[in-house]
């Protein structure tokens, strides 16, 4: 089996959390989404898409256990500032306000979306070519 590019099955993960958020019914005067199981489904898998473009540029994934969010931290601060700041900012939205609270705010789902996108395209930018080729 083919390995599978991290950096495009990070992108896959944001194309089907687009597709997650459409089902929260977004109410225009209201500027928000009705449905939190759905924006907290959207925010939890743009996360899970970040962490697979992270894994690939952090290399943190050795040991027992999962790596938790102060290792990645850790290893982004060491690796690149910038994609500290988006990591930082990108927990906040998506994992905390979109994943764990439900947060149905447009602007605050728009700004996870934008985001998740920038982790990725900063760890592309940083990805190892034998790892993302």
């Amino acid at each position: 089996m083919e390995k599978q590019d991290p950096i495009e099955e990070a992108r896959r993960y944001v194309a089907n959390a687009e597709e997650v958020i459409k089902k929260a019914n977004y109410d225009p005067e209201l500027k928000s989404y009705t449905d939190s199981k759905y924006v907290k489904t959207a925010g939890n898998i743009l996360w899970c898409g970040c962490l697979v473009a992270l894994d690939a540029v952090l290399n943190i994934r050795n040991g027992k256990g999962r790596p938790s969010i102060n290792k990645y931290k850790e290893a982004a601060k060491k690796r690149d500032g910038k994609l500290l700041h988006f990591m930082n900012l990108g927990y906040d939205t998506m994992h905390l306000a979109m994943g764990y609270d439900g947060n149905k705010e447009k602007k605050v789902c728009d700004a996870g979306f934008e985001r998740a996108n920038a982790i990725i395209e900063r760890c592309a930018t940083l990805c190892p070519q034998p790892v993302c080729a």
